[in-house]
């Protein structure tokens, strides 16, 4: 009997330990969106907390400062949770190897995990498992360590092309203005660089949120601003520019919609977040169709020629709007990013739940 208690001891040990290397192989090594259970409960149980915290606020500036530390501080605890699970995996383990009282196994298994020394395992098996939980510790601090500038660096170049929207779009960013501000500067005829730039932007994007998730937590320096609304403000640009504006088809904007649809998809698939990965043009959006007369009417106040028919240009845009609507005001939601018109001003109160697969498509 004492035998079977030993050996289911040191299972429990073995799988507590996998659940620790699977959580840190797939969070920071795997090059693909994946939520091991160990990570998600993590973030899932402290994002509890600032929730919590954050409704106390009373201001958006109240909120956003609480917020601002809930990635950081979560790529923090990720780590001590590791290591208490990696201590209590030994603990176990040593126990199960005859070390004397959980008491004693426990001052063992920290003693190792952090090169201590002061508590010497009494034989070969003790002392090679404690070679093996200290280089289990060492490892844990070595991946997170190497990952930091890894993360940090896609954050500067997404922060990067976010504050430069702000040049073109204002603050609070939106579609509109990016269009007209290029009306103004008689750049119009020069946004195929500015897709072009986003088509990449958003390339990346998908790639660096789902395989290190966090970076979405991350919130820009500056307060007002947020990647979730610079991609709704550029997506918005680009499907104003193909169904309101009176001239021919921009094969540069149609790519950018597709580049930026996919990337917001993949991230909220990360999180669960429900869309339709296959929408119908017809289907409903956010937008009211009075909202996009009036975009219409300020694009043709600045000069951008607009169609004449109203009525088949919302078609239109709706048919391109409908593929990223409800993933951008998902993760604006999710993210709890500052007002900005067509994606955070309706995040709160637009719920429209749709059937998903796993298929990638696009109405356009």
């Amino acid at each position: 009997m004492q035998v079977l208690t030993a050996v289911l001891w040191f299972v429990l040990g073995i799988a507590l330990v996998l659940a620790v290397l699977d959580s840190a192989l797939r969070t920071f090594m795997l090059p693909r969106g994946s939520a091991p259970i160990v990570t998600r409960a993590v973030f899932v149980g402290l994002r509890a907390v600032f929730n919590t915290i954050a409704r106390a606020a009373r201001s958006y500036d109240g909120r956003d400062s609480v917020m601002a530390l809930y990635g950081p501080i979560g790529l923090l605890l990720l780590p001590g949770v590791w290591m208490a699970m990696v201590v209590a995996a030994f603990t176990v383990m040593f126990r199960a190897l005859g070390v004397r009282g959980f008491e004693r196994a426990f001052e063992m298994s920290g003693s190792s995990l952090l090169t201590l020394g002061f508590v010497r395992p009494p034989d070969l098996a003790t002392n090679v498992l404690a070679f093996l939980e200290a280089a289990t510790g060492l490892a844990l601090l070595g991946l997170l360590i190497a990952y930091l500038p890894t993360i940090y660096a896609a954050f500067s170049r997404r922060e990067v092309q976010v504050a430069q929207l702000e040049v073109r779009a204002g603050n609070p960013p939106s579609g509109v203005q990016v269009l007209v501000f290029a009306q103004r500067m008689e750049r119009f005829h020069l946004l195929d660089d500015f897709w072009r730039t986003w088509q990449l932007w958003f390339t990346e994007l998908e790639e660096t949120h789902t395989s290190l998730a966090v970076l979405s937590f991350f919130r820009s320096p500056v307060g007002h601003r947020s990647w979730v609304t610079a991609s709704g403000a550029v997506l918005d640009a680009a499907s104003l520019r193909q169904a309101a504006v009176d001239l021919p088809f921009d094969p540069e904007a149609g790519i950018c919609i597709r580049a930026g649809f996919f990337a917001l998809r993949a991230v909220a698939e990360y999180f669960n977040l429900p869309f339709d990965p296959d929408p119908d043009p017809g289907d409903p959006i956010s937008i009211a169709k009075d909202e996009f007369f009036e975009a219409c009417d300020a694009l043709a106040a600045a000069g951008i020629p607009v169609r004449a028919d109203r009525e088949a240009a919302w078609r239109e845009f709706a048919g391109w709007r409908v593929n990223y609507d409800l993933p951008l005001v998902g993760l604006a939601g999710l993210v709890m990013t500052p007002y900005a018109p067509w994606s955070s001003d309706r995040s709160a109160s637009y719920r429209r739940p749709r059937l998903r697969s796993r298929r990638r498509g696009g109405t356009q």
